[in-house]
This record gives C-alpha cells, sequence and structure tokens, in this order.
C-alpha cells in the first residue's frame, strides 16, 4: 500500500493525490446497468475500482464519501471485472478477458491485450490489499491468477521488442516466481537480457510511442516489486532496464510534454500531452490536469530515477541537441530496414525536432515532427506541426500523415516540403496552439507562452477553430512549410519586443520556395541565428538536406 510517511515524500504525496481524483471520479460516477462503469475498455472498470479501494483503506486520507460504502462500490466493480474471465481451459483465449463489453459483458468475447498489463497488475494489487479485501473478493483474485498462470498467455518469443513482448517478459517473471515456476523464471530472464540488449544496442522501436511505453514502465516496475524475489541478477536486471526507459523518457522531457517523433500516438497525446500522470509522480514539475484519460496504475507503482537522470529531464537552462538512432524489426520481411535518425532540439520555453525517415508504422499513427510546449496546466494542445494527410486521417483528429514529406530539423528551424504527386488530394494541415496569431497572405506569426512563431507558408490558407487548437488548411502542393521559434527572452536580444515587432522583423527574411520544370521542389531560408538552409526534393522520398553549405550528416548520432 501507498505509506504516507514514506522517505520519498514527493512521490508518494503525488500518488496519493492521483488516488485521490480518480477515487473522488469513481465515487462520482454512477454504475451502468451490468455492474461496471465502463464498457468501452475492461481494463478501466479495473483501474478506477482499485483506486476507490485504494482510497477507502487508507485511513489517513480524508474523503468526502463515506468509505465502508466506496469499498464495498470497489469491490463490487472488481468482483464484476475478475468475473468476466475465460475460466473454461481448453477453450479459445483461456485465462483471458474481453475488451469492448457492449452491449452484455457477461457476452463480451475474450481479446487477448487485457490480460497483457492486466494480470500483472492484478497480482501486484493482490499482494498489496488482499488482506483488506472480503473473502469472497480475496478468493477471486486468487482464482484469477490461477487461471492466469494456467493459460500461458506470455509464453511467446521475443522478436519484434515491442511492447506486447514486454509485458510477456514481465509477466514470466511475475508468474513464475508467484507459482514457482523455475523454468518459467528462467525463460523470462533470458527474454529480459534479450530486450535489454536489443534496445541498448540498437535502440527502442517504438520511438517516443504513447501510451505504450507507459506499459513498459508499469510492466518492469511490477515485475522488480514481484518478480525479483531475494534474486540478485534479476534485481540487477530490472533496475537497469528501469534505468534505461526513465533515461530514455528524460531525454525527450520538456514538462510534461513528449519531444520529438513519435512512431504511434492517440488522439489523447496528440495534439495535446494529456497521457502524463507517471511524468507527474516522478518529476512534479507542471500542474496535474483535471482529465486523466489514461490512469492505469501510476498511483501505485512507481521506480525512482537516479538523480542525473531527472537532473536531466527538469533542467533545461542550456538548450540541447538529442541525436539518436533507432533499428526497427519487422517480422518477416527479408530486406533490413535502414536505421532510423530522430532529432529533438530542448529549450527551456520549447522543444523543435522529429525522424528525418518516413517509414510506415501500425495504424499510421507516426507523428514525423513537432514543436512542444511545456504544459503548465493546459489541456488543450500543446504541439505545433503540419502534415499532408494520409490513410486513416479525418477532420478534427490531426494525426495519420502520408509519405509525401522531406524534412529538414536546425535547432529552432523545421522546414518541410511536400512532394503531393498529381491527382493525389494536396492539402496541407496545420495545427496551432492557442495563443496571439496574426495573419499575412502565405505566413502566421504567434505568440504562445514565451515562445514567437514565424511560419512560413508556400500557399495561401485558412483558419478553423478546433476544440483543442487551432486548424491551418494550405490549399495547394507540391510546396512546402517554414517554422522558426524564438522565445521572448531571445527576441529582447534581437531587439524585437510584441508580436508586431516580431511579425515584422520576420516578414522580411521570408525563405524562397520553388518548383523546377521536373516538378523538383526546393526551399532555401536564412535563420536567426545565421544559419543558411537548404532542402530540395528530388522526387518522392529522395531529398538534400544542407546546412551552412554542407550536406546533413548522420556522424554522432547514437543509439
Amino acid at each position: 500500500m501507498i505509506d504516507l510517511n514514506s522517505s520519498k515524500g514527493p512521490y508518494k504525496e503525488r500518488q496519493i493525490e492521483i488516488i485521490y481524483k480518480v477515487a473522488l471520479e469513481a465515487e462520482r460516477r454512477p454504475l451502468l446497468d451490468s455492474g461496471l462503469w465502463f464498457h468501452d475498455d475492461v481494463r478501466n472498470n479495473f483501474y478506477y475500482a482499485s483506486y476507490l479501494f485504494a482510497a477507502a483503506a487508507n485511513a489517513s486520507l480524508q474523503l468526502p464519501f463515506d468509505r465502508d460504502e466506496a469499498k464495498h462500490k470497489a469491490e463490487h466493480v472488481l468482483m464484476e471485472t475478475l468475473m468476466l474471465q475465460n475460466r473454461k481451459p481448453g477453450t479459445v483465449l483461456y485465462g483471458h478477458w474481453p475488451l469492448g463489453l457492449n452491449p452484455i459483458p457477461r457476452d463480451a468475447a475474450p481479446h487477448e491485450l487485457p490480460v497483457e498489463i492486466m494480470g500483472s497488475l492484478i497480482a501486484y494489487f493482490s499482494r498489496e490489499y488482499g488482506g483488506l479485501m472480503s473473502a469472497r473478493l480475496r478468493i477471486a483474485f486468487n482464482t484469477a491468477l490461477g487461471h492466469i498462470y494456467r493459460s500461458k498467455f506470455y509464453l511467446k518469443p521475443v522478436v519484434t521488442f515491442g511492447h506486447h513482448e514486454a509485458k510477456h517478459t514481465a509477466a514470466k517473471l511475475i508468474f513464475g516466481k508467484m507459482f514457482e515456476d523455475d523454468e518459467l523464471v528462467e525463460d523470462g530472464r533470458q527474454s529480459l537480457k534479450d530486450t535489454l540488449l536489443h534496445i541498448q544496442s540498437k535502440g527502442m522501436p517504438e520511438y517516443g510511442c504513447l501510451p505504450w511505453f507507459w506499459n513498459w514502465v508499469q510492466a518492469f516496475t511490477c515485475a522488480l516489486e514481484l518478480g525479483a524475489g531475494e534474486d540478485k541478477d534479476l534485481h540487477t536486471m530490472l533496475r537497469e532496464m528501469l534505468n534505461y526507459l526513465w533515461s530514455e523518457r528524460a531525454q525527450f522531457y520538456l514538462q510534461g510534454a513528449w519531444v520529438g517523433a513519435r512512431s504511434r500516438g492517440w488522439p489523447h497525446d496528440v495534439p495535446g500531452d494529456a497521457n502524463v500522470l507517471h511524468d507527474y509522480v516522478q518529476f512534479g514539475d507542471f500542474e496535474l490536469p483535471e482529465s486523466m484519460p489514461r490512469t492505469e496504475y501510476a498511483g501505485f507503482l512507481f521506480y525512482e530515477a537516479p538523480e542525473q537522470i531527472r537532473t536531466a529531464a527538469l533542467d533545461r537552462s542550456l538548450p540541447v541537441e538529442i541525436t539518436k538512432i533507432t533499428e526497427k524489426v519487422t517480422v518477416g520481411d527479408p530486406y533490413r530496414q535502414p536505421p532510423l535518425h530522430s532529432y529533438a532540439y530542448i529549450t527551456e520555453e520549447y522543444a523543435a525536432g522529429g525522424l528525418w525517415e518516413r517509414v510506415e508504422e501500425f495504424d499510421n499513427e507516426q507523428l514525423r515532427w513537432a514543436y512542444s510546449l511545456p504544459l503548465r496546466g493546459r489541456e488543450d494542445a500543446n504541439q505545433l506541426y503540419f502534415f499532408h494527410p494520409g490513410p486513416g486521417y479525418k477532420e478534427g483528429d490531426p494525426r495519420h500523415q502520408s509519405r509525401y514529406a522531406e524534412v529538414l530539423y536546425h535547432q529552432n528551424v523545421i522546414m518541410t516540403l511536400y512532394p503531393v504527386p498529381a491527382g493525389v488530394a494536396n492539402a496541407i494541415i496545420g495545427v496551432l496552439p492557442k495563443g496571439h496569431w496574426l495573419q499575412q497572405s502565405s505566413a502566421l506569426f504567434g505568440l504562445v507562452d514565451q515562445v514567437y512563431f514565424a511560419i512560413f507558408l508556400s500557399h495561401s490558407y485558412s483558419l478553423k477553430q478546433q476544440a483543442r487548437y487551432l486548424e491551418v488548411t494550405v490549399e495547394g502542393t507540391p510546396g512546402g512549410v517554414t517554422v522558426e521559434a524564438v522565445s521572448v527572452g531571445k527576441a529582447v536580444e534581437l531587439g524585437i519586443s510584441g508580436l508586431d515587432e516580431f511579425a515584422a522583423a520576420m516578414d522580411s527574411k521570408a525563405p524562397f520556395f520553388s518548383v523546377s520544370d521536373s516538378d523538383c521542389l526546393q526551399v532555401d531560408y536564412n535563420s536567426t541565428a545565421g544559419d543558411s538552409l537548404q532542402l530540395l526534393t528530388e522526387g518522392i522520398q529522395t531529398a538534400k538536406a544542407i546546412i551552412n553549405g554542407s550536406p546533413v550528416s548522420f556522424e554522432g548520432y547514437r543509439v
């Protein structure tokens, strides 16, 4: 259970805050006729009931509702959730739960996903709170754990080094230790070794992948709590894994924002970072938002990252460039995919970055590049980016980019060209965070928080207010966009005071876009720092990026 008197006071206080807020929401939320709160995802019932039970069980926590009634409600939902498990040995997906529960939860077919993370979390919650449960609920937990173990869902090889396999690896250790299955523990140990070796030498294939990155963190934190026991070797490897994961997070961290490229992202994280509970507990340098679209177990599971990792994330007093290489694993593909190169430039006020290469990702959810702003309590968009829509795109959901884009990243400047062929829908979509924006015929100048943005477009555009952001629609391709960000402090050093002065100063140095007879695109731009930047396309997915006369080199990029 969460100990309010722990020496890790600030972390525990933030976890208690999460437990309290989720418990309030759970207590207020009326149950459906099924006896559950949610039919969209079975796991949400388990998460919310866990928090409500934990709050009711914490005698030192002042609650605005009846403690006994809350505990009874939580036990009821936990029992209803556990009873949705397929408990018939020999059937398809034995030991599993359904995912979506409509229209009748008890009739919903089992699904392979929920048990991956929920199975381990059930083991953790049972250990932490089993002694406070009713006898009936405690038996239900123990029964569910037996079915999970005997289902052997976790007996899958490590091939792609993604979040599914990370959860399988953690489950091998947890259930191997719980059921004294030495062979399973050794399988988990080898899987952990293989995974750690791959990501340390090749990078994480799921770069910037939300919310699935937090599945890694939860799974291996849970394994450290439950699956290591007195095994010093496992303790060491699991801590090494968690240190790697938090180091990865810290490098791309800016006050709750996840900087740069993402292989995948859900609508609650694009174009506004909202899956921030684990960040909040670890770093605590931003206000906890009211909306918590992904609760999971941030209020329970915690691993304190080493001081140097936390310092790297929290101290942005000096700008830093992060350059990394990732090698993806494609199952069944005889041709090895070239390494992917990511870039990020991070300051106190903003960050910019993305992936140099465009690759196909699951559900076409890659976020190629973006400017990110610190959260600072906002619940709308904190990202700025442009893209050409691809498969899966729909209005109001600014994800799903096409392959028609070439990029140049250099500190506070991002340049993009869109070599969209004839016959393909040619509108370019832009996402702007809320702020003060000045419009010109082919440019936008804005002030958001402590950052000025200059956006230069090759064509005219229109604006539309969406719920969380301002949408730009640029009609006409081939073409491009150049964006430069300048902090208010830096602008003052340049003799610029106010948005009008910034717009006047930047308008005089607009980039030059050109299209050749062979439809090759080119843009030239001189940044406020005096750097000469040039981007040229030579057909689809063939480009040259030139900075101060030299082609971009990936020497020095590291895993």
